[in-house]
């Protein structure tokens, strides 16, 4: 047991860190941190399971600062308790550039930072899918290789983003019992007291939801500890509704909106410093202060013995495959299952649906690659993302690979994106293409990170049909092209979806997006080879020596630039088709090989059935697009087609209008 009064002498360390970085770089929120670390105390140096000195420690305990303002939180405990990574100088250098102590928690800037927070509710939503993994591998792996918990600190503006509701609600379903969050309930907003815009009863609506609550005073370390040990012993996710005074021990500020998002200010930081007692200089932590945190620090070493040891006693393929998996490589026999696949492919030439040609490719990784976890948010059956590996988890029963997520995008993003964070599990999911709106957020932030989840999207255009503009995606290629480090594929039969799937499974540092038909199409990669020709982004389908004409085009619209090409030929014009899967890709060829593909033919023209943006890249400004200008309509998918001009009729009547002008 810690004493009252070293308790409160090592809170008051990460209050002063926190608000003397804040000071220093003249930007930031010292609120939270100054509010929460009375329960950062208490959890870090007496319940939480971590090494700094091996921080990558596989059964660790994660800790999620969902509200991400509050960085110098995670900050000050990272180099109060002996992380290599931050420093003193990190600190002093709180939010300058090049720094890790970024001005809201990167991932990968420092070990100890679980994952990338800051758009408010995203981090409830990752410890969400924190807490699925560790039940998931638990159930595969057991209790002697996973048992942990995670927990969460999250602020008025996470419980208000209507994403928690979404990742709460399945947890609670799913009766997540090692998913611990702490709620800092300062009543404090930007614009002032949260009772300006909220009056909800957030335990009740996490009572409705299936969670255990709790209600204690933030600032009583008695009271925090019997919460972390009740909320550890339920049968259910908790929350800890922890009531605080942001900004606590500054004169004139705590409690108010003055002390959440900007620097206190040279007189009040004077002003605390006298009432709390820390007489230090700015950035200095007594040593006796600091050696308690360097010694909770510690704390769990033997614990982490303890588990490399049951590691290293388990059984042989146990051990081995529970190490490839949380390092993230891919089995052995993935490769070769893939090369089989395209081969009967070769033969087999099906005419189907790429969400059908996923679903079938699916079946083949599922089976070779058993760290794979599913999902769809509530459109199975049309998403094709489940196959017979991939049993539903209940919540019950967690020995399944597939996530019924419930008309939950943005929540199940966010949950894909804690499960990928965790480790030893690499996570899909199904949606239409037109609500990747939902999920971006959380996609942006994969990106961000750098992360492997892999976003089946369908019903990719207008060929959906009947369901009309609302559903039919025609900016949506392009905007999430636009993503850094997002991989966006588009392919046009049963073979380019094979290859687009391996590509995406391989990347261990970026997500991809999938987007996939709903109509039949016929497999246009009729010869096998073993080479991954997606991988290039773009490639000749068809290759023409002096081509006068060539034809951009991907996934569906491929059928199309082929029969264009037909017609073209026959009228004396020749013609290459090149398939363009992914836009990502090809920019990471060479010079040499992008300069070949785009091609100096008189006449170039894209085809695809969303908009123009982006094509210029390889039609030039002034090139044709057959494609969308405006929004969809509800009507079968070939009538629509039809009536907007996605043919190849138009296409060739396009071309010849332009070698009769250049003529």
């Amino acid at each position: 047991m810690i004493s009252r009064e070293k308790h409160d002498r090592m809170a008051n360390a990460i209050r002063f860190l926190s608000m003397d970085a804040v000071e220093k770089a003249k930007s930031g929120h010292p609120g939270l941190p100054m509010g929460a670390a009375d329960i950062a105390t208490v959890l870090f140096s007496r319940y939480l399971t971590f090494d700094p000195k091996k921080p990558d420690w596989p059964d660790r305990d994660r800790f999620v600062l969902s509200a991400g303002h509050g960085s110098m939180l995670i900050y000050s405990l990272l180099y109060l308790l002996g992380y290599d990574d931050i420093t003193l100088d990190d600190i002093k250098n709180f939010r300058q550039l090049g720094s890790p102590t970024a001005g809201h928690p990167e991932y990968g800037h420092a070990a100890g930072i679980e994952t990338t927070t800051g758009p408010l509710g995203q981090g409830i939503g990752n410890a969400v899918g924190m807490a699925m993994a560790e039940r998931k591998l638990a159930d595969e792996f057991g209790s002697d290789l996973v048992e942990h918990y995670t927990y969460a600190l999250a602020g008025d503006g996470c419980l208000m983003e209507g994403i928690s509701q979404e990742a709460i609600s399945l947890a609670g379903h799913l009766k997540l019992n090692k998913l611990i969050v702490f709620w800092d309930n300062n009543s404090i907003s930007i614009d002032g007291p949260v009772s300006l815009t909220d009056s909800t009863d957030q335990l009740a609506r996490f009572a409705a939801s299936g969670w255990n609550t709790l209600d204690i005073d933030g600032h009583d370390p008695d009271a925090i500890a019997q919460a972390i040990e009740a909320a550890q012993k339920s049968d259910r996710p908790t929350l800890i509704a922890a009531k605080t005074v942001i900004g606590f021990g500054a004169p004139n500020k705590a409690g108010t909106s003055g002390a959440h998002g900007s620097p206190l200010g040279d007189k009040e930081i004077v002003g605390t410093r006298k009432a709390l007692g820390w007489a230090e200089e700015p950035f200095v932590v007594p040593s006796d202060i600091l050696d308690a945190w360097r010694l909770a620090g510690l704390r769990s070493v033997k614990d982490r013995k303890a588990w490399e040891s049951r590691l290293a006693e388990a059984e042989n393929d146990v051990r081995l495959a529970f190490e490839r998996r949380m390092n993230g490589e891919l089995p052995g026999e993935f490769e070769p299952a893939i090369t089989a696949y395209k081969k009967k492919l070769a033969e087999d030439l099906p005419t189907v649906a790429t969400r059908k040609a996923s679903e079938m490719a699916l079946e083949v990784i599922n089976g070779v690659v058993p760290e794979t976890i599913g999902g769809s948010a509530d459109l199975t059956g049309s998403n094709n993302t489940r196959t017979s590996q991939t049993k539903a988890i209940t919540p019950d029963d967690f020995s399944g690979r597939y996530i019924h997520y419930g008309i939950r995008e943005h929540g199940m993003a966010a949950i894909m994106n804690g499960i990928a964070l965790h480790g030893g599990l690499i996570p899909y999911s199904g949606g239409f293409l037109i609500f990747s709106d939902y999920c971006r957020p959380s996609i942006r932030l994969a990106a961000l990170m750098g992360i492997r989840v892999i976003h089946v999207l369908t019903h990719d255009s207008i060929g959906l049909g009947e369901d009309g503009p609302t559903h039919q995606p025609v900016e949506h290629m392009a905007a999430l092209r636009a993503i850094p480090n997002l991989l966006m594929f588009r392919p046009a039969d049963a073979v380019e979806t094979a290859e687009c799937w391996e590509i995406a499974l391989e990347q261990a540092k970026r997500p991809s997006g999938i987007a996939l038909t709903r109509q039949n199409l016929p497999t246009v990669r009729t010869d096998f080879t073993e080479e991954n020709l997606c991988a290039y982004g773009a490639y000749d389908l068809v290759s023409a020596s002096d081509a006068e004409v060539t034809i951009f085009a991907t996934g569906s619209e491929i059928e199309i630039a082929l029969e264009a090409r037909q017609m073209l030929e026959a009228n004396g014009h020749t013609t290459r088709v090149v398939s363009v899967p992914c836009f990502e890709l090809f920019e990471e060829q060479s010079l040499e090989y992008k300069k070949a593909v785009i091609g100096d033919s008189r006449v170039k023209i894209a085809i695809e059935a969303g908009i123009r943006q982006g094509w210029d890249r390889f039609i030039g400004s002034d090139g044709l697009f057959i494609g969308m200008s405006g929004f969809g309509a509800s009507a079968p998918y070939k009538e629509l087609y039809e009536h907007f001009g996605i043919t190849a009729a138009a296409a060739v009547a396009a071309v010849e209008a332009r070698l009769h002008d250049e003529a």
